[in-house]
């Protein structure tokens, strides 16, 4: 039996992702935020047609193939399409735009582990933009003319008869990553985007080229449903209010009173009901419908794990049959 699948990260700037001196030329339209990526990619061509699109600004393609003798790997391979697919960065002054095309470092691909039945496959891209970037750095040389790195390490996972096992074990702490499994459907994202981590850390020794790889943060890919709403909100006519919360802060508490609705922009949150962690959602994830439809009263406790930041609405900003729809899925508890 042969087994062959696919595994694909695209990493893009989300909108209030970027923070200090780099957002003003974010908001002044001299660099640009990214669009969500879709929900689905299939293959190396769905990438590159992304690409030609400008929908991300690297992306991790790990495709790779084994033979089983029943279960006994007994032949495998990375696939010649396995790789880096490398985006670009426009830049815009007045109405003049130019488009640099970024710097591709190594793909690094350890020899697959065969384990028993299984075949793990690892693969590391990444580089940085050929935009300049100089700040100061906490280490030698203390000052960098060149952007910071970009990276992301996926993981796959082979058996025959059995579905392909996808993981995100390392990535650079900014910009977002989403990760895909074999069917394409968005599976995983990281949890949290670190702008100044990443622009005082991510050279030299420190990026999977150096010495280390940075354990990425994970969380599973929200609902489809809440990405629709979540879309919604942040472009309805009654805009959110942004809110930032530090790392251990409660932001609901179960029992107490609460009508506004939150939408996770960035960061981890710890859902606990009756003191037990059902829970940890990432960005994307839309909380507090069940307080609108139920009584308001909130039916769990939040607390954010990381520091996050959370788009807060009224329930009158989202439609009410999709509130309830939403409500049928978060049951965790349960």
């Amino acid at each position: 039996m042969r087994v062959d699948a696919y595994a694909t990260s695209l990493s893009w700037i989300p909108s209030e992702s970027v923070s200090g001196w780099l957002r003003a030329s974010f908001e002044l339209g001299v660099a640009h935020y990214d669009e969500p990526p879709v929900d689905r990619v299939v293959g190396a061509d769905a990438v590159a047609h992304l690409r030609a699109d400008d929908r991300f600004r690297f992306a991790n393609v790990l495709h790779a193939w084994a033979e089983f003798d029943e279960e006994r790997p007994v032949e495998w391979g990375y696939a010649a399409d396995s790789g880096l697919v490398m985006g670009a960065t426009t830049v815009r002054v007045a109405s003049v735009g130019a488009t640099f095309a970024g710097y591709a470092l190594p793909d690094l691909r350890p020899e697959p582990a065969v384990t028993g039945d299984a075949v793990t496959f690892g693969q590391t891209v990444g580089g940085r933009t050929g935009v300049p970037l100089p700040r100061p750095v906490p280490h030698p040389p203390f000052v960098l003319w060149q952007a910071p790195i970009v990276w992301t390490t996926l993981r796959l996972t082979l058996r025959a008869g059995r579905p392909a096992e996808v993981d995100l074990p390392g990535a650079s702490a900014f910009p977002r990553h989403w990760v895909y499994g074999p069917d394409g459907a968005l599976l995983l994202k990281s949890g949290l985007t670190d702008q100044k981590g990443w622009m005082d850390h991510s050279f030299g020794p420190r990026t999977p080229w150096g010495e280390q790889d940075a354990p990425a943060l994970v969380v599973a890919a929200e609902s489809e449903l809440e990405r629709r709403m979540s879309h919604d909100l942040m472009r309805g006519e009654l805009p959110p209010q942004i809110r930032t919360v530090p790392a251990g802060d409660v932001v609901t508490r179960q029992g107490e009173p609460g009508a506004e609705l939150f939408l996770l922009l960035d960061g981890i949150l710890a859902v606990d009901v009756d003191g037990t962690r059902v829970a940890d959602v990432g960005p994307g994830a839309m909380l507090g419908e069940r307080a609108v439809l139920e009584g308001g009263r909130r039916t769990s406790t939040l607390t954010a794990v990381t520091p996050v930041r959370l788009a807060v609405a009224p329930a009158e900003a989202v439609d009410v049959e999709r509130l309830r729809v939403l409500a049928a899925l978060h049951r965790r508890e349960e």
